[in-house]
């Protein structure tokens, strides 16, 4: 009895959170893909690359500086670095450098590097929003997908519970001998038909669920739904305020991938400036100092008894031998590190002078090729902004039809609603067949469809035109 009790508690409690289970609107939508679909990462990890490359390049204006060390141990038969002899000795051996070096001119390649290095920067910031349009519009085209298919399941429930209805009547008068069990047969054969179209339309509502989640980045086992706001409540700007060449100016304004497009070519005509000095002379200057110390054992010497030598020397009566001085070794010693860094000090100082004579007309190539790209980027801007001229001209005229198609088939679903009242009363008359019954139901459930489709088909074609506007997307 406790574990039946338990039971039926946990049912209680998961039914209470499925209820409770939030459900998301077009705007948590969208602002959750920004920031956690996989597509806008990838811009966003463009965008970190392009910053290092440009701050790098600011750098590299300015003077480099380098520090340099080696140190070693040498044993065995070498020179020794105090008598210049070769002997066996081992010691420890220590240099020491500092280099600078700057670039005096260079006909404003790095300037022109930075330039073009920080409008790369600025394209792929530009990409990012652009990506995040995209995104914004991906996600509110799966927001209607998943509006309509509901809504398509929600009018096959009203079927069923109509038919099903139908049935109910039509099985007492079949048992009270007034129709043939054929007219029941019938009727339960249509709500099969229906309960599978129910089936079929609840599966794909949980499709389209499941291309929203990989929108949003979300797991595709995470409980997920959204507002079911009605299609009728949805903001829609009329078709005055949205004619093409208004659109298209605001399009060109507002955009991300049109600034995307300006700015990659702004760059790429700073990059024929930096290809351009390439090609001619350069003047660096660079200067260093240097030390070095060795640890090696420096022999030291004292006065040692004079000797005689061959030479001699009268004075007066007396000849004398001349002795000449002698040096001897009285010990070693190593010079201290501090002397030796100081003794061994050297410093330089000059310029240079780069002069491209011939290398395999490499920098003109490359300054071709730049000059190309520039080319390159002009046709992508107009090809682009052609495109998206006929973008719009085709989304106006789409929404132009759509909106005429759904009008129509409004009319259409009156018109099915009045033809299905009149054939349930003559049914209920014996006046009608339930063959006919059945089809004159199907026909007003496929005009309430069809009309739904063009209903969202005109939301969707209107609410591509606000895009294009460049001001987002509401629902």
């Amino acid at each position: 009895m406790f574990k039946r009790s338990l039971f039926f508690l946990a049912i209680i409690v998961m039914a209470a959170s499925s209820q409770a289970q939030e459900k998301w609107n077009l705007l948590k939508c969208v602002q959750y893909a920004i920031e956690n679909n996989i597509s806008v990462k990838q811009a966003d990890l463009q965008t970190r690359f392009s910053d290092v490359t440009y701050k790098q390049s600011k750098s590299a204006q300015y003077p480099s500086l380098n520090f340099q060390n080696s140190t070693g141990y040498r044993f065995g038969r070498s020179e020794n670095p105090a008598t210049g002899v070769l002997e066996d000795n081992n010691f420890l051996s220590s240099s020491f450098s500092l280099q600078s070096g700057v670039t005096l001119f260079n006909w404003f390649v790095r300037k022109n590097t930075v330039e073009s290095n920080k409008l790369a920067n600025e394209a792929d910031k530009a990409q990012v929003l652009k990506v995040q349009d995209d995104i914004a519009l991906n996600v509110a085209v799966a927001y209607l997908q998943i509006l309509l298919a509901k809504e398509q399941a929600n009018l096959i429930k009203v079927q069923i519970g109509t038919t099903n209805e139908q049935l109910n009547n039509t099985r007492k008068r079949v048992d009270a001998g007034a129709l043939p069990e054929l007219n029941a047969a019938e009727l339960e054969a249509q709500l099969s038909r229906d309960s599978s179209s129910l089936i079929t339309a609840e599966a794909s509502v949980q499709q389209f669920i499941l291309q929203m989640k990989a929108l949003l980045n979300l797991d595709a086992g995470v409980a997920f739904d959204i507002e079911s706001p009605s299609v009728d409540k949805v903001p829609v700007e009329s078709l005055a305020d949205l004619q093409p060449e208004a659109v298209y100016a605001m399009a060109l304004k507002n955009l991300p991938q049109n600034k995307v497009i300006d700015l990659r070519l702004l760059s790429a005509k700073k990059d024929v400036e930096v290809a351009k000095g390439q090609m001619y002379p350069q003047i660096t200057a660079f200067g260093g100092i240097g030390t070095s110390y060795v640890n090696v054992k420096r022999p030291e010497l004292g006065p040692g008894p004079d000797k005689a030598t061959e030479a001699y020397v009268t004075i007066g009566p007396s000849t004398y031998n001349v002795l000449a001085p002698s040096v001897i070794q009285i010990g070693e010693r190593v010079t201290p590190f501090g002397s030796q860094l100081n003794t061994n000090l050297s410093q330089n100082i000059g310029l240079g002078l780069s002069i491209p004579i011939f290398n395999g007309h490499s920098a003109r190539a490359n300054w071709e090729r730049t000059k190309l790209q520039v080319r390159q980027w002009e046709l992508t801007k107009e090809l682009d902004n052609q495109t998206l001229k006929q973008n719009i001209y085709r989304a106006y005229n789409d929404a132009t039809s759509s909106m005429q198609k759904y009008n129509a088939d409004r009319k259409s679903v009156q018109t099915s609603a009045k033809s299905y009242e009149y054939a349930q009363k003559r049914y209920e008359q014996n006046l009608l067949s339930t063959f006919d019954l059945i089809n004159s139901q199907n026909n007003y459930l496929s005009a309430q469809i069809q009309a739904l489709y063009s209903q969202y088909d005109y939301v969707f074609k209107m609410k591509l035109l606000e895009y294009f506007k460049g001001q987002g997307i509401k629902l």
